[in-house]
C-alpha cells in the first residue's frame, strides 16, 4: 500500500478531516495540503507525527495487513485488564464500546 493511501485510511477509519489530522498531529495544516495535491512523500518527521496522532508506530505503519494485530501500549493495556474481568463485566464493556463506537 502506498505512503498516502495509508494516511488517507488511517484518517478515514477515524473519520477524521485533513484539518482534524493536522490539529491531532501538531502539523501546519499546509503541510498535509502539499502532500495530498501534489502527492509528495512525507519526510520521517511528518510520518513520525501523523503516526503519533493516529497512535501507532512507525513500524506499525508500514506493517502489511498479514492477519496478524499489532497493539499500541494503550490497547496491550486495555485487553490485559480486559482479560481480567469477569465475563459478565466483559460483556457488559463490549456493549459500552459499541455503543461509544457508533
Amino acid at each position: 500500500m502506498e505512503i498516502l493511501e495509508r494516511i488517507r485510511q488511517l484518517r478515514d477509519e477515524r473519520g477524521w478531516t485533513n484539518y482534524r489530522l493536522t490539529e491531532e498531529a501538531q502539523l501546519n495544516n499546509s503541510t498535509l495540503q502539499h502532500m495530498f495535491e501534489r502527492g509528495t512523500m512525507p519526510s520521517i518527521s511528518t510520518l513520525t507525527a501523523l503516526c503519533g496522532a493516529f497512535g501507532i508506530t512507525l513500524s506499525q505503519f508500514f506493517c502489511e495487513d498479514d492477519g496478524s494485530v499489532i497493539l499500541s501500549d494503550e490497547e496491550r493495556r486495555l485487553v490485559q485488564t480486559f482479560r481480567k474481568l469477569n465475563q459478565r463485566d466483559r460483556n457488559i464493556i463490549a456493549r459500552v464500546l459499541e455503543e461509544l463506537g457508533r
